[in-house]
């Protein structure tokens, strides 16, 4: 048996995005599945004005803590593997340590982020796979640029991919018809992105896809502003595309939901992904899936998305157009996808996770 501390203290960013979703659903499936080891949940001082929401499993193996450097220095001593779900390393050294590493764009891409951005998350990144015992990452992609660009050895990394949740609730027809037109429209097509506005999400180039469109095609950005978002806004305003492009900002998760399923498609051009969770969402949904054919995302679809060359704004166009209004192709991408989703699971997540965890701890 094992004491095991789990860092969850980005479950409250202020905008959650997949990080956040990793970190909750994975540490709720632990407490499904028996295990001999206790887990600690962690949360870093930070945190303390939330601690009415901390989440703790009912569980008598889980309990909570805080942790802080120098005021909690003791905790190494009384845990045995530290687990780091957001690329940081802890603010101690643990017997085991392991980390899971979601993308590694600040290294690799140094046009997606300021240079104050790049140097300290390069920074933070490198530090934890030096200290690691594992590196668990979504995708084989992923285990590929870390070893590529981080230099670090195959055998210290798992591949774990993340999991999927079907929906909450199910909006009927003349529902789902209803919250299209609020966002496009009667008639109209809803062509949905998820995610920050920034460069390495490609919104500018879906931008001048969608001016390739037909005038019925609108497109909702559902997401806060990242780096490169002004430029964004300003293309819109320039090209007098307010009537078309609708940039509600972060939404909560039960109007996200709608959207999903009012949609027409999700398209989903990033130019770098580490995983890929809102595809994943939208076919769990029965949404077809428009996607680039790079990073992990191609791993992650197989063959249930349209894959495209996210630089090119015609091919994006036409993927668009045919994802619509091809209905057989439809069909196949909506059936596919419903597969695709169902063979990603928390548990199955958590099962591997808990794996290493037991394989750390026999050479405790």
């Amino acid at each position: 048996m094992a004491t095991i501390a789990i860092d969850a203290s980005f479950i409250f960013d202020a905008y959650p995005t997949g990080i956040a979703t990793y970190s909750r659903r994975l540490i709720e499936s632990l407490a499904g599945i028996p295990s001999r080891h206790r887990f600690r949940i962690a949360y870093r001082f930070s945190r303390l004005r939330r601690r009415r929401e901390f989440l703790c499993p009912p569980d008598p193996r889980f309990s909570v803590e805080l942790f802080q450097r120098p005021v909690t220095f003791w905790q190494p001593w009384r845990t045995d593997i530290f687990h780091s779900l957001a690329q940081r390393p802890p603010a101690f050294r643990y017997r085991r340590e392991v980390v899971t590493i979601h993308d590694v764009f600040p290294i690799t891409r140094p046009e997606d982020s300021t240079p104050g951005f790049q140097k300290k998350f390069s920074r933070l990144l490198r530090e934890s796979l030096a200290r690691a015992d594992r590196v668990l990452v979504l995708s084989e992609y992923t285990a590929s640029e870390v070893m590529k660009h981080c230099g670090v050895e195959r055998d210290r990394i798992r591949v774990i991919a993340g999991g999927v949740d079907p929906p909450p609730f199910q909006l009927g027809a003349e529902e789902r018809r209803r919250e299209r037109e609020r966002w496009a429209g009667p008639g109209n097509e809803l062509v949905l992105m998820v995610g920050v506005l920034d460069h390495r999400k490609n919104v500018l180039t879906a931008l001048k896809a969608l001016e390739l469109l037909p005038e019925r095609y609108c497109l909702v950005l559902a997401g806060g502003d990242g780096y490169g978002s002004r430029r964004i806004h300003a293309y819109v305003e320039e090209r007098r595309l307010e009537r078309r492009v609708r940039r509600p900002g972060y939404l909560p998760r039960a109007e996200l939901e709608k959207l999903f399923q009012a949609a027409s498609l999700l398209l989903f051009v990033s130019l770098e992904e580490g995983f890929g969770f809102p595809m994943l969402e939208a076919m769990a949904r029965g949404l077809p899936v428009v996607a680039s054919g790079v990073s992990a995302l191609p791993e992650v679809g197989g063959d249930a998305a349209l894959f495209v060359n996210p630089l090119d704004p015609a091919e994006i166009a036409a993927g668009v157009m045919r994802a619509v209004e091809d209905a057989g192709l439809r069909l196949s991408l909506i059936e596919k996808g419903f597969r695709r989703a169902g063979g990603y699971s928390w548990i199955k997540a958590a099962q591997g996770v808990l794996g290493v965890y037991d394989e750390l701890a026999m050479g405790l």
